[in-house]
């Protein structure tokens, strides 16, 4: 083969341009370790990604790389969608997807809230939190079908790299067989020279290749380029030369590395390492007695990144062990509450803001474990699911129950409203007073009409018995009359002096009270406040007299049974009575049986003030025991 001349300028440019090839040969030690490193570095990352969820795109928010401007957090959901319509229209896919991430959780945060919103104040109307219903937004709509032509244009995007990538190694390959071909030729070194620039050339301009062909794909290609290389014996001068570059080239990438040290992103130091090592590749060898200093140098700095970026996705892993066990938790106490008896209304109130607390509280906790998240989240929807369909079943019974509530109500204002005018005042004053006890062992009805109803029956009631008073009210004109006389009489009680002697001063009292009786009916509406007025100013004088408190007792007890006769249903108040004191007898007997008991197990002990006490309340429960006597004599008398 002919010698280049190295005198002509074009033959010394053509060399130096292709000793980068030649630098690719002699560093192949050093590019193979260097190789091993980033597949290890890239081994694990993805295996933390497929344990991880969403973790390309967490690691992005984590990493902070979203743009600062503009600020999606401040645009309406008008605006997200338009810039994201924007973005699908003009950029490329690969630029975009961490802005669409944001604008896609931007958006639906919004939406959410709106939603939340509306929610609370259709509960706060009076709306059942199981009949809400938020309908069709329109611009969610928009942004869901762009976000899926987004997705099914990027997976096809990926479809394609991938196959570029197979096209590129098939290329690359053929290169290697293009370049071994060079070797046998016998052709002038000008034309041999400048076919391997050509083909150099090409293998740059080539795109990625797959990442599991690309260490065998390397030693091929260096091999046979030092094969060529070795072939045309180029000039050690400039080899030199090139070496000089090389090495101030990979210099300036450790320092770059150096750099990397320091930042803060552990996600964006890794990811920019590795574009330094492709860099690296590149550049080719350096002086054989710098050679491994400087990839030393250059390796201290990816060992101490790689170690970071691994203790960062370890931690993650840790984390996410942890938010699988706080999950856990959530689920057991979701199960618990989904599977209580549970029978009233305040009760389901009650746990249905536990189970919105769990909820609330499970949003809050980060994802868990790859492998375990999905059956993990199923877990916990499977017992809110459970819990809401029970509580669905129980509202739709007791919405059954309700309706036929609510027609027996309804039955009941339609007598009520049958009745109102009525001027049979006793029967049907009998009549709706059994109805309203009636209407109150019902039970509820459903709340938008309970209001209305009960204002309806309210009504019909009213008008019978506003009538019914207008009319007694109204039907003597005498009660008027008597009206003032009772007050005369209240006002004489309460002027009248006492004696010294107590049987003038009864029968003066009898006498108020016999004049009292004989007066007559005072309007309805005054009848109790008058005769409230009288019990009280003779039961002053009762007071004021000077006899023992039980005699005053029963002689008060005289006066109000007095009272009891002058009322048409008196009766019926006297038998009451009776019954009342009848009843206190013989609890109080009761009583002073088991004290007196009680003495006589107390007696042989040495504890005299339980003793006293116990005698003291046998005394007392004796002294209102005759005095109940007094009080039922007085209302037997009356009998004989």
């Amino acid at each position: 083969m002919k010698a280049p001349d190295l005198s002509n300028p074009s033959h010394e440019n053509e060399l130096n341009e292709n000793l980068e090839a030649k630098d690719n040969v002699a560093d192949s030690h050093e590019t193979e370790n260097l190789k091993e490193d980033n597949v290890s570095e890239e081994t694990s990352e993805s295996k933390l990604d497929g344990n991880t969820e969403d973790n390309s795109d967490s690691a992005s928010e984590m990493d902070s790389e979203l743009q600062k401007e503009p600020d999606y957090t401040s645009m309406e959901k008008g605006e997200l969608k338009n810039r994201l319509a924007l973005l699908l229209e003009n950029e490329s896919l690969s630029a975009i997807k961490e802005k669409v991430e944001a604008i896609k959780q931007n958006f639906y945060k919004k939406h959410k809230e709106e939603v939340e919103a509306a929610k609370q104040k259709f509960l706060a109307d009076g709306g059942v939190e199981e009949e809400f219903d938020f309908g069709t937004d329109e611009l969610e709509v928009h942004v869901r079908e762009m976000l899926q032509k987004f997705k099914e244009k990027k997976s096809e995007l990926n479809r394609n790299v991938e196959q570029e990538k197979e096209d590129n190694l098939k290329k690359k390959y053929q290169i290697i067989e293009d370049i071994k071909e060079l070797v046998n030729r016998k052709e002038s070194f000008d034309k041999t020279f400048h076919e391997f620039r050509v083909l150099q050339k090409k293998w740059h301009e080539i795109g990625m290749v797959p990442q599991q062909a690309l260490k065998n794909l390397w030693d091929n290609y260096h091999h046979h380029v030092e094969n060529f290389y070795d072939y045309i014996k180029i000039n050690k001068e400039l080899r030199d030369l090139d070496l000089k570059k090389n090495m101030a080239s990979k210099i300036k990438l450790c320092e770059e590395a150096e750099k990397l040290l320091n930042e803060s992103s552990v996600v964006k130091a890794f990811n920019t390492l590795q574009k330094y090592h492709e860099q690296w590749r590149e550049i080719g060898p350096v002086p054989r007695e710098d050679k491994e200093k400087l990839w030393a140098r250059f390796k201290e700095a990816t060992t101490v990144i790689n170690r970071k970026h691994q203790e960062y996705y370890e931690g993650l892993k840790s984390e996410q062990k942890n938010n699988l066990a706080q999950k856990t938790v959530l689920c057991e106490k979701a199960e618990e509450i989904a599977n209580r008896v549970i029978g009233s209304h305040k009760e389901w109130n009650s746990s249905s803001t536990e189970i919105i607390d769990l909820q609330k509280e499970w949003r809050t906790i980060g994802f868990a474990p790859k492998k375990e998240n999905n059956r993990i989240y199923q877990r916990f929807r499977a017992a809110c699911d459970l819990y809401f369909d029970r509580k669905r079943d129980f509202y739709m019974a007791l919405k059954e129950k309700l309706n036929v509530n609510l027609e027996k109500k309804k039955e009941l204002c339609a007598i009520a409203e049958s009745l109102q005018d009525s001027q049979d005042w006793k029967g049907t004053t009998e009549k709706l007073i059994a109805i309203q006890k009636e209407w109150k062992n019902i039970g509820p009805v459903p709340r938008k009409v309970s209001e209305d109803l009960w204002v309806r029956f309210r009504a019909a009631c009213d008008k019978f018995f506003n009538n019914k008073s207008e009319h007694f009210d109204n039907a003597d004109a005498g009660q008027v009359e008597n009206l003032k006389l009772k007050e005369a009489l209240i006002e004489e009680v309460k002027g009248f002096e006492l004696g010294e002697d107590n049987d003038s001063n009864l029968n003066a009292l009898r006498q108020f009270q016999k004049e009292w009786s004989n007066i007559g009916h005072v309007p309805y509406k005054k009848k109790d406040k008058v005769q409230e007025s009288f019990r009280k100013a003779i039961n002053g004088l009762y007071d004021r007299m000077n006899m023992d408190s039980d005699n005053k007792e029963v002689q008060k007890f005289k006066s109000k049974i007095d009272t009891f006769l002058t009322m048409s249903n008196s009766e019926d108040k006297i038998i009451i009575e009776r019954n009342k004191i009848v009843n206190k007898i013989r609890q109080l007997e009761s009583d002073i049986a088991l004290w007196e008991n009680n003495v006589g197990f107390f007696s042989s002990s040495k504890n005299s003030s339980v003793v006293s006490e116990i005698e003291e309340k046998i005394e007392r429960g004796k002294q209102n025991l005759a005095i109940l006597n007094e009080k039922l004599k007085v209302i037997d008398g009356l009998v004989s």
